[in-house]
């Protein structure tokens, strides 16, 4: 049950524990896999499946969590002109670089969709995220500007361009909470950027460097 035999290895994050594999050859650990067998409630000593009842002294509920977007759509951010991320999302996340949305002016992200994020070293990319943030907050005070918002053609080049670099690897294959499965309902696409912190580095810097290319920058 522990082998990742419906979706290709390293496509959900590999459990390196030590000792995690072992303890569930343990006599008093048990095993239950809720696909084939699933929770039909609670009982006056434990739970029960379609399968057995369990006697336990502790349930701990894992509920998963609706990652990447969730925490976004949970606020009810809009603007003046009515855009609303909820909507914007409806379909999938769509952002520029991962840190802005077209509509959405002056609304930074800190590791959001489409940026290498959850697939990197979280401490490095919040760093990189808020570097970047500051110089651009920097440019905007030293050049008399004060708004900032991405451009819709930049936004769906850099969507297109954070698919089709998913799409060149195994991750899709996966019912992941990548790609959105653990939610019912939820668009099924991959959201992390899996191109590289490195390579990401340099567009971000490169945006930054060409007077913020792709960014529609007013007073």
């Amino acid at each position: 049950m522990l082998c990742p035999n419906n979706h290709p290895i390293g496509t959900k994050r590999l459990i390196l524990d030590t000792d995690y594999y072992e303890t569930y050859n343990l006599d008093h650990v048990d095993l239950v896999d809720v696909r084939s067998a699933p929770i039909e409630g609670l009982t006056e000593n434990g739970l029960k499946t379609t399968d057995a009842e369990y006697e336990l002294d502790m349930i701990v509920f894992a509920t998963g969590f609706d990652a990447m977007t969730g925490a976004m759509k949970e606020i009810d951010i809009q603007t003046d002109a009515g855009a609303k991320i909820g909507a914007k999302w409806e379909d999938g996340p769509r952002t520029y670089l991962g840190i802005m949305m077209a509509d959405f002016p002056n609304l930074f992200m800190i590791t959001g969709p489409q940026s290498p994020g959850v697939k990197s070293q979280m401490i490095l990319s919040c760093e990189q995220h808020v570097d970047w943030i500051a110089d651009c907050l920097e440019h905007l005070r030293g050049s008399g500007q004060s708004k900032i918002v991405p451009e819709s053609k930049a936004e769906d080049d850099w969507v297109a361009h954070n698919n089709a670099v998913a799409d060149a690897t195994l991750y899709p294959l996966a019912n992941s909470w990548y790609m959105g499965a653990n939610i019912p309902g939820k668009p099924r696409i991959f959201m992390p950027y899996v191109g590289g912190v490195e390579a990401y580095k340099k567009r971000c810097d490169a945006v930054a460097a060409a007077g913020y290319e792709g960014f529609q920058i007013s007073p």
